[in-house]
């Protein structure tokens, strides 16, 4: 495929700023949605989730300039992971400090990986099937999380918020199917712009700016931090599950931009990148908010406008710094109504599922009843256990709670097992 701009080459500079603001407008709608979810489960307070906000954007774009100019070295942009979210959502009951110590000791094993080489080791376990199952999980382990940003009355109904969210969800897929180009690239910014923008306009009692109008226009956000290591083994285990997917996650985002560009040195880019994504991950647990990942849709981007460059992304990267210490600006992007995110999470969550199940069906020649069992039995039981009352778990001993709770860490146990133990093929 032919770039107008290769990977080393330097666009001008107002073409380089319209490029940074592309990619900075498929980067925040995902910090401010995932953020709000991982913020609202630590504190309801408002201030709080505006810092929270501010301290995610921050550490992203530090990161971002990491990986562009020291670590992968690819157009790849970064952001919050759901997968670290799905932790966080099943350590109810856990305070910020166990959390974020899970999330530091997580992103420590994997800098490690990437420094020594040792991630490769890990890969092989995950064969096909089983990095199906873990995109496939991610997307039924958050379904719970739609369910309850929809049924948010907020002013309204449940009844009503569920039509408002069929309908911007429809209205999502058919953007989907039509356009193309840079815009299919920003269609969830555009849905969550156009969607709290009608919501406002139909429900009007429902917008709320008095925070933003006495929130700061500039101010520091070095709150909440960790306050001390709070070692718990049980949710040391269910993070380092977690850890384990992100990694793969991380992997199969770089070797999308490889299938590009197809680079010689590309082992080197991938220690190198998981390298910077554990530090990042590190960061992040000592600010105490959401760990992050490199997104495997920069490769879409990359495609669609026909630009290589990775240091396009050095505008983003300046944008985001310049908004982490403005609480004002953070705070406005923040007023998303709870159901148009739950909108959004709900159509990429369905873009997760295409994900897994295009993995599975291309790397199967012919799926069997074994694949299907394979498959199908840890997303299940993830499921049921996703939508189990939080009170259900508080009768296992305390190290299993964040394990048995978690339904993702659980079926990634599952589809272990079942493809290298119960299903397990000869010579392999």
């Amino acid at each position: 495929m032919k770039f107008k701009y290769g990977l080393e080459d330097r666009p001008p500079l107002g073409e380089s700023l319209l490029m940074g603001l592309q990619w900075c407008a498929l980067m925040l709608p995902f910090l401010i949605i995932l953020g709000k979810i991982a913020a609202a489960y630590h504190l309801a307070d408002p201030a709080f989730q505006t810092a929270y906000l501010q301290k995610m954007a921050f550490i992203t774009a530090v990161f971002l300039c990491l990986e562009i100019l020291w670590g992968h070295r690819l157009p790849l942009i970064m952001g919050p992971s759901s997968v670290i979210l799905i932790g966080i959502i099943s350590s109810r009951g856990f305070d910020l400090d166990a959390i974020s110590t899970a999330v530091i000791s997580g992103g420590v094993i994997l800098g490690i990986a990437g420094m020594t080489g040792l991630f490769g080791h890990l890969q092989r376990l995950f064969t096909p099937r089983v990095v199906a199952v873990v995109l496939l999980l991610i997307a039924f382990t958050l379904t719970p999380i739609i369910m309850t940003l929809v049924s948010d009355p907020q002013g309204t109904t449940p009844q009503v918020n569920m039509v408002y969210a069929l309908a911007l969800t429809l209205l999502t897929l058919i953007l989907h199917r039509f356009l193309a180009g840079i815009w299919k690239s920003v269609l969830i910014m555009i849905s969550m712009f156009v969607g709290s923008a009608a919501y406002f306009f139909i429900f009007p009692e429902n917008l709320n700016m008095t925070a933003v109008a006495s929130s700061k226009f500039i101010a520091p956000f070095f709150t909440n931090m960790i306050g001390h290591l709070s070692f718990d083994a049980g949710l040391l285990i269910s993070f380092f599950v977690c850890f384990v997917a992100l990694s793969i996650n991380d992997l199969g985002s770089m070797q999308s931009i490889n299938a590009l560009i197809d680079t010689k040195d590309m082992a080197k880019r991938i220690n190198r990148g998981v390298f910077f994504t554990g530090l990042a991950n590190v960061t992040a647990g000592i600010f105490g908010v959401i760990g992050q990942v490199n997104y495997s849709m920069s490769a879409g981007v990359v495609a669609a406008t026909g630009c290589m460059s990775r240091f396009t992304l050095l505008p983003a990267a300046a944008i985001l710094l310049l908004i982490s210490f403005s609480p004002m600006t953070i705070g406005f992007m923040g007023i998303v109504p709870p159901v148009v995110i739950g909108s959004i999470m709900f159509y990429v969550l369905c873009s997760q599922v295409s994900a897994g199940l295009l993995v599975a069906f291309e790397s199967l020649r012919e799926l069997t009843f074994d694949d299907g069992m394979i498959i199908g039995m840890p997303i299940l039981i993830a499921t049921v256990i996703a939508f189990m009352p939080a009170a259900f778990f508080q009768g296992f001993p305390r190290i299993l709670r964040p394990i048995a709770g978690n339904g993702f860490v659980v079926g990634v146990i599952v589809v272990l097992l079942m493809e290298h133990g119960i299903f397990r093929k000869s010579g392999r």
